[in-house]
């Protein structure tokens, strides 16, 4: 693969990522970040199944969803059980 065509491909997944994702930052609850996290798996595996290549930003904005949702997690059970 071609560094054009790695552009290319990053390029598409950002601007899926930006017309469809909010922020980590700007999420409202664990079930919308649990909905991102899910689809942006989704997007990584096709990614590496049709094109054997993902974007390392890809990887990284995944971990900043998994971030947030724990510690939203965190809160609510500090929230539940004490």
């Amino acid at each position: 693969m071609t560094d054009f065509e790695k552009r290319k491909l990053e390029m598409e997944l950002k601007d899926f990522t930006s017309k469809n994702f909010e922020k980590p930052s700007d999420c409202k609850n664990a079930a919308q970040i649990r909905f991102y996290v899910r689809e942006l798996c989704n997007k990584i595996e096709e990614y590496e199944t049709r094109f054997n290549y993902v974007p390392a930003w890809a990887y990284s904005l995944l971990s900043q969803y998994t971030s947030v949702q724990n510690r939203m997690v965190h809160i609510e059970f500090v929230k539940t059980y004490a």
